[in-house]
């Protein structure tokens, strides 16, 4: 609770998030006796039905972010950066859920960009093959759909990261990124990009720059209160935009309507 309250503050320091999403996933499994209590007792306030489960509560809040974000209001964004704090925030998993909630609501295009060049990990979590994706597209000429890969739903598609090698990163710092991105603005509707944590290297901070802002992934009771206003300082003075910010893996050691009294 003190964690989620401590992130919640950030508004009070000048961070311009919308919100802090509440997004519970890999949730380690509880015993069958706790498991009981939990399902008797979480019930969210607002709700006189059954109790929800853990996936259904995360569906929502993704549903939520992603109506935020992309397709509410004059201010929508096209082109969005996530990239967690610090490693372990879970953002490579929450953007593949939310580009296949954004895929599930809008009818456009979407292309999901692993800009994760330090730990990339789109590929494996859909299943398809790292030949041929950003880094390749950085260096050679082509079409960029040329370089994009179709996933099961027929409008969402993958750049992936592409060949890795040691200097690798400095590509996210080259004029060619500019104009790739540009290229994909043109081919699809939305792009979400999947960047490397925010607190350790400047890989986001230098794709953030070329997009319609960044979404911080939170980790909670991880992630530092003090981390993460430095991090959204620092974004704010580069000029970055920060559409909002993920409390991702929380969950609920007492029931929820409890825990909001506290």
């Amino acid at each position: 609770m003190s964690r989620n309250f401590e992130l919640m503050q950030l508004a009070g320091r000048g961070v311009d998030f919308h919100r802090v999403h509440k997004v519970r996933e890999a949730v380690p499994p509880m015993n069958p006796q706790k498991e009981d209590e939990f399902a008797e007792t979480y019930r969210p306030a607002q709700r006189n039905g059954p109790a929800l489960d853990l996936d259904e509560l995360a569906s929502e809040e993704t549903l939520r972010l992603v109506q935020r974000t992309f397709l509410q209001g004059q201010g929508t964004s096209h082109t969005v950066v996530f990239a967690g704090v610090d490693h372990g925030s879970g953002c490579s998993r929450l953007c593949v859920r939310i580009a296949e909630t954004l895929g599930n609501n809008a009818t456009g295009s979407i292309c999901l960009v692993d800009a994760n060049l330090r730990t990339p990990s789109l590929p494996r979590l859909f299943g398809v093959g790292n030949h041929f994706g950003l880094t390749d597209a950085l260096q050679q000429a082509g079409p960029i759909r040329s370089f994009t890969k179709q996933l099961r739903n027929q409008r969402l598609w993958l750049l992936s990261c592409g060949s890795i090698a040691a200097d690798s990163p400095r590509l996210l710092n080259s004029d060619d990124l500019q104009k790739r991105l540009t290229e994909l603005r043109s081919e699809f509707d939305y792009v979400l990009i999947d960047a490397p944590p925010l607190a350790r290297y400047g890989d986001a901070m230098a794709v953030g720059k070329l997009t319609d802002g960044v979404v911080m992934i939170l980790e909670a009771n991880s992630t530092r209160r003090e981390v993460a206003v430095t991090v959204s300082e620092n974004l704010r003075a580069a000029g970055i935009k920060i559409l909002g910010a993920v409390l991702n893996k929380r969950t609920f050691p007492i029931p929820e309507r409890l825990y909001h009294l506290l």
